[in-house]
Order: C-alpha cells, then sequence, then structure tokens
C-alpha cells in the first residue's frame, strides 16, 4: 500500500484508492477461524501499509487476536493477487486476461451449451466456509434457481459434518455450541477431546485459562501432547479411532457407581436402558487393555466429571474427521446428557468450528440437502416455502445433491461436465488428492473463483478475480452460533468482482436474473432472513441495524423482539418430544486398519501460522517465516527404529501414494502415530496419502486415519 496527503489532511491508500483520514480506524473482523474476533484497520503514516489491531468492544476474545489475525491484511496487499479474468481453452495453456463481459458471456454460453446437451445436473457448485451468510445463501438460491442443479455442496463438509449429524441425532439440532464462550470460565470440570484449542483457535484459551484459574480440572484427550495440553491437569494420549471406546470406559463407571444425573436423564433424555447395556461390557480394565488408557486414569476422569458441579465438553475434527466420526460425538454428547451437564450455567457441549464461516455455510443452503434456516430440501413444507419467497414453483425446486467429495467423485465418473469453485481449494483439502486432479481435469468447464492461482486452478478453464475478506460488506456465523455484521473497511482493487455481484451477473445471462435483482448485501440478508423463518435456524428476527446495536445476535431469533438465544436447551430439546436421545454406541474399527505392510497410523492437523490449504497464510510473509514446509512428527521409538539420524527424511507410503518430508522427533505424540500438517499443496500435500473413505450419514471423509509404512531417507 502506498499513500500520500491531501491538502485536506487524508492519507489516501493505493488499495484500490481508499481513503483513510488520518488516525482513522475502520472495524472488521478476522477471516480465519471461527471465533472471527473484532479486528481494526489502520492506515500507516507515510505509506508503511495497513496495520490490524484487536478490536477493543467485541464481545469475543475482546482486545485479542492471534498471530494470524495480526497479519491478515498481508494477504490482501500480496503482488501475486489477480487482477483481471483469465482463461484458456485447454488445461496447460497460457493464461490470456479477459475483460469481465466477455469471461461471463464466454462463461454463461458454455453453462448453456452443457446443460442442453447433458442436463441440468451436469453443473456444480463447490463452495468455501469462509464466505458470507449472504454469499451462502446466494450460492445455494443460485444452484437451484439460476442453474436448476442439484449438485451444489462446500467444503465445510470436511469440517463439521459428523458433528452436524450427531447433533440432529441425540439434541435435534446443529449449532456448534450450546452455550456463548463466556460459560467456559464457570466449568468446574472440562474435557476437550479432539481440540487443539489453543493452536488451531488461540484467542479462545483465555476463556480456558480463566477457568482453570477457578480450580477448573482440564483434560485433554489427543494423540499428541499439545500447546493444549501443557494446561491440562490430565492428558490422555489416546490413537486415533478410539475415542468411543475410551468414552464408553468413562459412561461404565458413571452408570456402574451411579453418578449420573437420574432426575436430568429420566425427565430429560430417552435411551437409558439401552446405553447402559452397551457399555456394560467395556470396564476400566478391559478399555486399558484396549487402548492404553491406565485404569485409574478412566475411573478419574469419569468420576471428576461426574461429581462436578458444573461441567463443558469440547470437541473437533480429531475425533470426528473418521468413517466413525459420528458415532464418536455421539458418544461424547452422551458423557454431558448422562451427567446432566447441558442447557444449564457452566455446563454445555460444543464441536469447535474449524471455518470462518462453517456455521452459517451450512445454515443457508450450501450443504447439498439443505434450504435457508436449516432446512431439510426434502421436506415438502420448506421446499413449498422457500419456493414461494424466491418466487419460482416447487417443482422446479431440485431434490438434493451429493456431498463434496462425492461431486468430485463424479466428475471423475464423467456425470458432472462442469463445476464453478468459490472459496475453496479441494486439490489441497480433499482427501486421495490425486483422485481430485484427475476428477477436475476430465471437467468440460472448470470455474474458480479465487484472489490467487490455486493449486485448484491449474485445472480451471477459467480464473475470476474475487475480493478480499476486507472490500466486502456482509454477516457471519462464528462457533457459538452468534450472527454478526463485518463491515467493509477497504474497497476491492480495480479489476476485481464481489461475489455477489459474479452470481448476479451470471444469473442475468442466464435469464435468471430477475431472481437476483438487490441493491446491497443488506436486501440479501433481508431475504435470508425471511426464507430462514420457521427453521431451525431462524434469522428472521435479525437485522443489519440490530447486529450492529447489539454486537451480534444468537440464533434463532425468531422476530424482532426476540432476544436471540445464547443458552440452547434450557428447557427443552428440539427432537418432537422435547427430549435429548441417547444413543449406544459399538465401536467399529477404522475404514483402513494398519496391517503388516502399512504398521502406522498417519494423522493430519492444523499449525498456529497456518489455515485450511494455506492459501491465504503462504502469502504472509510473517507467517510463512515461522512454518515455511510442513514438518512430519514422530516418536523417538519409531526414530530409533528406522535409524533416523541428523539430516534424515521421513518417506510416508500409503496405499495411494508417497511423500518425503522433514521430520521432528518427540516423545509427545503416540508411538504408532505418525503426524503432518496439510496446509500445503503439490509434493508437500499430505491428502496426496490420506484415506477418501466416508462416513455413511455425514459423509465425511477419513483424514484423520490413515496406514502408512514410513523409512529413512537420507
Amino acid at each position: 500500500m502506498i499513500a500520500s496527503r491531501n491538502g485536506m489532511g487524508e492519507w489516501r491508500g493505493m488499495v484500490a484508492g481508499t481513503t483513510f483520514k488520518l488516525g482513522e480506524t475502520r472495524s472488521s473482523h478476522c477471516c480465519y477461524c471461527s471465533m472471527q474476533c473484532g479486528l481494526e484497520v489502520h492506515a500507516a503514516e507515510g505509506g508503511a501499509g495497513l496495520t490490524i489491531k484487536p478490536s477493543p468492544d467485541f464481545p469475543v476474545a475482546t482486545g485479542r487476536l492471534c498471530q494470524k489475525g495480526l497479519n491478515a491484511h498481508q494477504h490482501v496487499l500480496h503482488a501475486g493477487r489477480l487482477s483481471a479474468p483469465r482463461s484458456r481453452k485447454y488445461v496447460g495453456d497460457a493464461w490470456s486476461p479477459v475483460s469481465w463481459g466477455h469471461a461471463l458471456d464466454e462463461i454463461a454460453a458454455s453453462i448453456e451449451s452443457i446443460q442442453q446437451q447433458y442436463g441440468k445436473d451436469a453443473v456444480s457448485i463447490y463452495g468455501g466456509g469462509s464466505l458470507t451468510n449472504e454469499v451462502c445463501y446466494l450460492l445455494g438460491k443460485f444452484a437451484r434457481v439460476g442453474l436448476g442443479t442439484k449438485y451444489i455442496d462446500y467444503n465445510g463438509r470436511y469440517c463439521m459434518s459428523s458433528a452436524a449429524a450427531a447433533s440432529h441425532l441425540a439434541f435435534g439440532i446443529d449449532r456448534g455450541m450450546s452455550m456463548p464462550l463466556s460459560e467456559i470460565p464457570k466449568a468446574q470440570y472440562i474435557i476437550l477431546a479432539g481440540t487443539n484449542i489453543a493452536e488451531c483457535q488461540p484467542t479462545m484459551m483465555p476463556y480456558i485459562m480463566e477457568a482453570k484459574k477457578n480450580k477448573a480440572i482440564i483434560v485433554t484427550i489427543d494423540p499428541r501432547n499439545t500447546m493444549t495440553s501443557k494446561v491440562a491437569d490430565i492428558h490422555v494420549r489416546l490413537q486415533p479411532g478410539f475415542d468411543s471406546v475410551f468414552v464408553n470406559g468413562l459412561l461404565n463407571v458413571i452408570i456402574q457407581e451411579k453418578l449420573y444425573d437420574e432426575r436430568f436423564v429420566n425427565d430429560r433424555t430417552n435411551g437409558f436402558a439401552e446405553l447402559a447395556r452397551a457399555v456394560e461390557v467395556y470396564t476400566p480394565d478391559r478399555v486399558q487393555q484396549i487402548t492404553g488408557v491406565l485404569e485409574g486414569v478412566i475411573r478419574t476422569v469419569a468420576r471428576g466429571f461426574a461429581k462436578a458441579k458444573t461441567g463443558i465438553v469440547l470437541t473437533a475434527r480429531g475425533l470426528e474427521q473418521q468413517v466413525n466420526g459420528v458415532e464418536h460425538a455421539l458418544n461424547y454428547m452422551n458423557l454431558s446428557l448422562l451427567t446432566g451437564k447441558i442447557g444449564k450455567e457452566g455446563c454445555g457441549f460444543g464441536s469447535v468450528t474449524g471455518q470462518a464461516n462453517g456455521q452459517g455455510g451450512r445454515e443457508h443452503g450450501l450443504k447439498a440437502d439443505q434450504l435457508p434456516g436449516y432446512k431439510s430440501i426434502e421436506d415438502p413444507e420448506a421446499r413449498r416455502y422457500v419456493s414461494e419467497v424466491w418466487g419460482i414453483r416447487e417443482e422446479e425446486l431440485p431434490r438434493k445433491g451429493v456431498s463434496a467429495y462425492e461431486m468430485l467423485q463424479k466428475a471423475d465418473a464423467g456425470e458432472i461436465k462442469a463445476m464453478i469453485v468459490i472459496g475453496s481449494n479441494p486439490v489441497v483439502s480433499s482427501p486421495n488428492s490425486s483422485l481430485v486432479e484427475r476428477a477436475l481435469s476430465k471437467l468440460e468447464l472448470l470455474i474458480v473463483v479465487d484472489m490467487f492461482e490455486t493449486e485448484t486452478a491449474e485445472y480451471a478453464h477459467w480464473l475470476l478475480p474475487s475480493t478480499s475478506f476486507l472490500e466486502v460488506e456482509g454477516t457471519m456465523t462464528n462457533l457459538e452460533g452468534r450472527v454478526f455484521h463485518r463491515g467493509q473497511p477497504l474497497q476491492p482493487p480495480e479489476g476485481c468482482m464481489s461475489d455477489v455481484q459474479l452470481v448476479c451477473e451470471l444469473a442475468e445471462r442466464l435469464g435468471r436474473g430477475a431472481y437476483f435483482r438487490y441493491e446491497s448485501s443488506e436486501d440479501i440478508f433481508n431475504e435470508l432472513a425471511r426464507a430462514s423463518a420457521g427453521g431451525k435456524a431462524d434469522y428472521s428476527g435479525i437485522t443489519y441495524d440490530r447486529l450492529k446495536r447489539e454486537k451480534g445476535l444468537f440464533w434463532p431469533c425468531p422476530s424482532q423482539d426476540h432476544p436471540g438465544t445464547p443458552h440452547m436447551f434450557r428447557d427443552k430439546f428440539n427432537l418432537p418430544d422435547g427430549k435429548a436421545k441417547l444413543h449406544p454406541i459399538t465401536p467399529q474399527m477404522p475404514a483402513e486398519p494398519v496391517e503388516r505392510e502399512y504398521p502406522y497410523v498417519l494423522t493430519t492437523g492444523r499449525l498456529p501460522n497456518h489455515y485450511l490449504s494455506g492459501t491465504q497464510t503462504r502469502r504472509s510473509e510473517s507467517l510463512m517465516k515461522k512454518a515455511p514446509v510442513p514438518v512430519a512428527e514422530i516418536h523417538p521409538a519409531l526414530a530409533q527404529r528406522l535409524g533416523m539420524r541428523v539430516g534424515s527424511k521421513l518417506r510416508l507410503t500409503s496405499k495411494r501414494g508417497a511423500l518425503v518430508f522433514d521430520v521432528k522427533v518427540t516423545e509427545g505424540i503416540h508411538p504408532r502415530t505418525i503426524f503432518v500438517p496439510f496446509h500445503w499443496g503439490g509434493e508437500l500435500s499430505i491428502n496426496r496419502l490420506t484415506n477418501d473413505a466416508l462416513h455413511p450419514i455425514s459423509r465425511m471423509p477419513e483424514f484423520k486415519i490413515c496406514a502408512v509404512r514410513a523409512e529413512r531417507v537420507d
């Protein structure tokens, strides 16, 4: 950014000509994790660029930002940003810059040609979990009304789908957390399972530390010793895949010693007898034999959590990104329900959402089977109502499609011929990414909408420059279910088009423009709110004015005079009889157990310096300095077995391929587990090795368990 002083005492930034008055502050929110911390954008005097500071008044993580948040502007100002649409006839050819008018005309013509030849469902949309609620809603509407296709899903399928499915089964509704973050310091006992909050949601840690200061017991369950486990009173180093076995051991102790909340179980749940029978054989001694977790630890955790007056369970992808992930999540929900620690002060269950707007994305139409407000696209009343809001006949509304990865499989099979990828990088973020590359290369039309030429764009025919989070207005929904307004501090650079404008312009050229006439993002939100009315995620009482005035509202919020719902399940659950459902879980094997040829478990995860596929953070100089390449973590016992020496690297081989990584030897990992972060592409992309087996309900891939062979490379 370049700045210069004019006669009015202003500093004019050369980021799309955005003008800042001297000392002016503009508010927005971080683009990264689900905390969605408030931030302030300042123009540095003298042309030094932008400065990001934490917001002093947003009620989440007030006055705090992590290293990603403090550097969130760096990718916005990166020299590699796209500045004009690009096209090419064949993948591998050189790009040619074109005008927006030409690009949109040609893309619309190609879509029409493909649909005339192969049918409406030959075209698909692959969205992202960091898009605003307005864009998520608009993409869902565009797929069904603009394109007439059933094929739309988003990368949030890889994030929250298992927890969401479990929440619907246990509680009848899916909101990431049943309570606000402000309840955490009131909890006397906190279980953190498969979640590394200190590195993935760092600004959430002060809530945990305040609870610890208040004498809370903290238990972490993870195959690695993490920054989060360092603050724990008890760390359970559990190999991936064994969560349901471990929790069955906890439930066994609680039931056998009659430590459960009998009144809560009788009055507010169903299924206790079936659960008791299911866990009867999972004695602490047997669970120790299966998992290696000491019997005494199992009893200590079970008794401690059950006897505490207040308690919270938080889970995340470590246990959910598995073919048994729904069952693992259900069992931790069983723990909360059995002890009556939900719907009360200082109590609750939460699945810690990973992406910036992973919650909002699945609520308003980006998922294959959903309409706005978390309504099922197969529900006759929901179809009738939403069709009326959209001004179409119900019979025009497509039925449900398939999950994100299954869309890629259909592209590989030749059923899907065209795809619009917006706000996502599936070549890096999907499992078994060699299949993804092959599938995308078969498409007759691939349109990638992004700020940069991503790994996915290598297979595109059209590359369209999008705006950054600082250049668009909209709303987001954070991990608590708090909806808030995100302002627009900067104007888009010349040549970039907002996602909203892109969708509306394309709809116009497809002859569906009458359904996409909006004056502002607020217009879109108002329609979203109306379409969501009566749904589980009811936003109909939320307005921009209220969000700005009240600094966010929790859904459901069904009317203008409704205060929102910070605390879920105070009086009843969302299943038909108002009671929650306890689910007996019989632990199952992973899709790919270890074997003689592949004797180790590969698991993947985040680093504190990076986010998702790294499209943004790998273009932040400050963040890349701290983590320029992925490093595999192995236990000293494995290092000794392989004869690792100084300078040695590690070759990992799965049934899908082989890659070589730098190595870190640490005692802080399970001896038979290998960890590699997933933020890189190409020959550093660990998802070339991961397993694409899907959970039968959530369609979540098994990222967290992959059988591998390990070899030393000198």
